[in-house]
């Protein structure tokens, strides 16, 4: 695949620009996990301007907006207790308030009384915690996203 097409296809996975560039630049890997040891090194290196670039290719925890790989990683909100998928939302904007971005979150295989518990647990974070939150489950969602990227997984 030439280099512009990888970045395209990398920037499906995450928004960052950056961690596109390295994985795309560090190319032919000698094993899936060699590409996802690479993307867990650029997560790492990414500067906190480089995570808000990230957060702006995810959707909100429990929206019903967002398509593709966000869809499939948040069914677990689908059909969650009304009153649950309130209190997320609820979550959701104290988050945005105290932090000024959105709650990230590696949301596959998690329904909404989870995602909503893991969200209330990190508001008590400090911002500079939180930021290393981010980055951990940036890393998650990448190492996701990636290796279906890899095997061909629409």
């Amino acid at each position: 695949m030439p280099l512009p097409q990888a970045r395209r296809a990398l920037l499906t996975c995450c928004s960052a620009t950056r961690w596109a560039e390295q994985v795309a630049t560090a190319r032919p890997y000698a094993s899936a996990d060699a590409a996802l040891r690479l993307s867990d090194a650029a997560v790492a290196a990414l500067t906190t301007e480089d995570l808000q670039e990230a957060l702006s290719g995810h959707p909100r925890i429990g929206a019903r907006s967002g398509g593709g790989a966000s869809r499939r990683e948040q069914s677990g909100v689908d059909g969650g207790d009304p009153a649950v998928l309130h209190a997320l939302q609820a979550s959701n904007d104290a988050y945005e308030r105290r932090f000024g971005h959105i709650y990230l979150v590696s949301a596959t295989g998690k329904n909404a009384a989870e995602l909503l518990g893991i969200l209330r647990v990190r508001l008590a974070n400090d911002p500079a915690a939180e930021w290393r939150t981010v980055r951990a489950e940036l890393g998650k969602i990448n190492r996701i996203r990636l290796r279906q990227l890899i095997e061909g997984v629409a």
